[in-house]
């Protein structure tokens, strides 16, 4: 049977601010549901990797490196965009290891490592695959902010030093936005030829574990579960979805999931 369907936006317990699947667990989750593979791809950092590539190994998963990494906003420091990069082979690997732990070292602001846009170039990006980002990434923040010509804009920059290994990101996990960000997403796909990916920007396993993982992304945070003034940014669909279940929460997009088998 070919397989439908492969996470590409995950995060484990390494994942310090919002993660709480462990990852043994998630490899046999994934091995369960019939997964050929899945990305690893914690916030900001690579620590669970020597883990993960081995409990994949072992259960016959390929494992894909990755890392959800912050880029400067050079439009407001204070919101960094998001963007999902995966390693394609061992160059991609050693670009992205050198790139996060330079953000570590030179991009802090307000706390978190921070990529700048200059550290991006045809020689540091080979061997990477990268995801927009969604409704968080610098595109999808231009689409929903109505300047059609600044997405088109961040878009090319992407693609001259990404190629067609830049996907535009689509998620369904419902919270604000991410419906209107998906529909411009695809509309800007279609007229400059770039491929769609369809993720879940997985955080926990089961539905039952948003609870546990709203508590982490609290003590995070330093605030109370209760507190009316916590910003709820994440959502119960978050979990590890099965191929079935995206297929039918992406059927009207197949070859968004067709593109996380080819990745």
């Amino acid at each position: 049977m070919t397989p439908g369907f492969v996470h590409l936006h995950v995060h484990s317990e390494y994942s310090l601010v919002d993660g709480v699947a462990r990852v043994k667990p998630l490899i046999s989750a994934v091995a369960g549901q019939g997964m050929p593979a899945v990305a690893l791809t914690d916030q900001s950092n690579m620590f669970a990797l020597v883990r993960f590539y081995k409990a994949a190994v072992a259960a016959g998963v390929k494992p894909i490196a990755g890392a959800d990494v912050w880029v400067r906003n050079p439009l407001d420091a204070q919101k960094p965009d998001r963007l999902v990069l995966l390693a394609q082979n061992l160059t991609g690997y050693r670009n992205l290891t050198e790139l996060v732990s330079r953000s570590y070292r030179e991009g802090q602001h307000l706390g978190l490592p921070m990529f700048e846009h200059d550290w991006f170039t045809p020689q540091s990006t080979l061997g990477l695959i990268a995801l927009s980002g969604g409704r968080e990434g610098d595109v999808g923040r231009a689409l929903l902010g109505g300047h059609p010509d600044q997405a088109k804009d961040c878009l090319e920059r992407w693609l001259h030093l990404f190629g067609d290994r830049y996907y535009l990101q689509l998620v369904r996990t419902g919270r604000a936005d991410e419906e209107a960000c998906l529909h411009d997403s695809v509309a800007l796909a279609a007229r400059h030829g770039v491929p769609i990916v369809a993720t879940n920007e997985v955080c926990f396993l089961e539905p039952d574990d948003f609870s546990a993982h709203e508590v982490r992304v609290c003590i995070h945070e330093g605030r109370t579960l209760d507190d009316p003034r916590r910003v709820k940014r994440f959502s119960a669909e978050q979990y590890l979805r099965s191929p079935e279940e995206m297929a039918e929460l992406f059927a009207d997009l197949p070859e968004a999931l067709e593109d996380t088998v080819e990745i």
